[in-house]
């Protein structure tokens, strides 16, 4: 293995327990021009397109700002993306339109939102999302069309559909996630003899199994190269612990008592548990997406009708934003709102991670473009106005962030035209009776 020989397909091979392995690369200098801006053999970096989605929407006037344009003050349920604002636009004043059709609560905002189209019945999805419309465009050519995660510990919490029935079903296991990224079977995870064995797989590192065609490749790139390459080693390997440790019998504890079973209660919906597996997950699609295992990703953070909720305390996300009073001196619902700043805090956690890879003359997250959205603008209401949007990362240079976009009552299909020409699709229009539009959002266009 040499330098010279290097190709952008390049990946170390080994053996794991008496099986061959394959483990990709991230993007390396030796693979890229001279000005570190596109591949060696002429092509682009890769570009990936993701949606990032939170249940139960947000209070409108604690989210949306009030200056358009560059210079808008930071409002407080978007206070923890502070750090990243420069690399996100905040879009406020768009909505789905239901043309006459009722609103299918929780369901008709989401869908508008990815299909340009009002759903007639919940779940209805007339036409393929957004996401599967970007993959069919651009996912051919990786081992992934689109990868799913769900941090909240249901696989059927995904909005990634082809057709109503047909829906790309989320992983929600940091080991399954893991195995089906670095494993040495491809096999399907919704397939009912689908059952690994966590503790053989954590028996030998895969950074252990390539280790000899690790070093040559250490030995054959440049000095950036190898620290880029020990920064995605050591990103690998932390992984890689981090699941050992949940996979460990814990020691005995003599104060430990097991307790009588519990009644049946909402797995995995605890805020500090859904982080938790968020933070892995996320750090797990990274790596997927710097080894160009895929250009296209979904993440769900809470579902539409969030079932999120505080430690010891059995009222939900939604619950609150129906049966909490609005605090007369506040002005909204603090309990409520609690958990869209949670939220937004979870991310920023993931655009810090995208960010934290680092990819040509910038970073993953540079490379990327990520819709994040909700169901929902007020969800006390189910109002479907003013859906919340974020859109984040600069696609390569192709998208200007930082700003804060009105849309004064336009149709939410706006943004999605949008998505798709700054992702390549030959598409001039988009949407449906009153969302069908001709008009990007030209201002977010580099």
């Amino acid at each position: 293995m040499t330098a010279k020989r290097l190709s952008r397909r390049a990946v170390l091979r080994g053996l794991l327990q008496g099986s061959a392995i394959s483990v990709a690369l991230p993007v390396l200098d030796v693979f890229l021009n001279g000005n570190g801006t596109a591949l060696a053999a002429g092509g682009p970096l890769p570009l990936r397109f993701g949606t990032w989605f939170w249940g139960c929407g947000m209070t409108p006037d604690r989210w949306n700002p009030v200056a358009a344009g560059a210079d808008y003050a930071i409002t407080p349920e978007l206070a923890a993306l502070e750090t990243h604002r420069r690399e996100f636009s905040v879009f406020s004043g768009f909505n789905v339109d239901l043309d006459g059709r009722p609103n299918q609560v929780h369901s008709s905002g989401v869908v508008g939102t990815l299909t340009g189209n009002a759903p007639r019945v919940p779940d209805e999805f007339a036409s393929p999302s957004l996401d599967v419309l970007v993959a069919d465009a651009v996912g051919a050519d990786t081992r992934f069309r689109s990868l799913e995660i769900a941090a909240c510990g249901d696989p059927r919490h995904s909005y990634s559909r082809r057709s109503t029935s047909v829906i790309n079903a989320a992983e929600v296991s940091p080991v399954t996630f893991y195995q089906r990224i670095f494993g040495s079977d491809f096999q399907d995870p919704n397939a009912e003899t689908f059952a690994p064995d966590p503790s053989l797989m954590m028996r030998q590192s895969v950074l252990s199994a390539v280790k000899e065609d690790r070093q040559r490749l250490m030995n054959a790139v440049g000095s950036r190269d190898r620290a880029r390459l020990d920064q995605y080693f050591t990103s690998v390997r932390q992984s890689e612990q981090q699941l050992e440790i949940m996979m460990r019998e814990p020691e005995p504890l003599a104060s430990c008592v097991v307790p009588a079973v519990p009644g049946e209660t909402t797995q995995g919906a605890e805020i500090e548990t859904v982080e938790a597996n968020h933070r892995l997950l996320a750090q797990l699609l990274a790596l997927a997406l710097a080894c160009n295992q895929t250009k296209v990703f979904n993440v769900v953070f809470s579902p539409g009708a969030s079932k999120l909720r505080r430690a010891g305390s059995s009222a939900d996300h939604h619950q609150l934003t129906h049966e909490e009073p609005v605090d007369n001196a506040l002005g909204y619902q603090p309990q409520a709102t609690w958990f869209v700043e949670r939220s937004m805090a979870a991310f920023s956690e993931f655009l810090t991670i995208l960010k934290s890879v680092p990819e040509g003359d910038g970073t993953l997250l540079d490379n990327s473009l990520v819709l994040a959205h909700s169901e929902t603008s007020l969800a006390k209401t189910h109002d479907v106005t003013g859906i919340p949007l974020l859109l984040a990362g600069r696609a390569g240079g192709r998208v200007r962030s930082g700003l804060h976009i009105k849309g004064n009552g336009d149709p939410v299909s706006r943004v999605g035209l949008t998505v798709q020409q700054v992702m390549g699709l030959p598409v001039d229009r988009w949407g449906t009776r009153s969302m069908e539009t001709q008009r990007p959002l030209t201002e977010v266009l580099a």
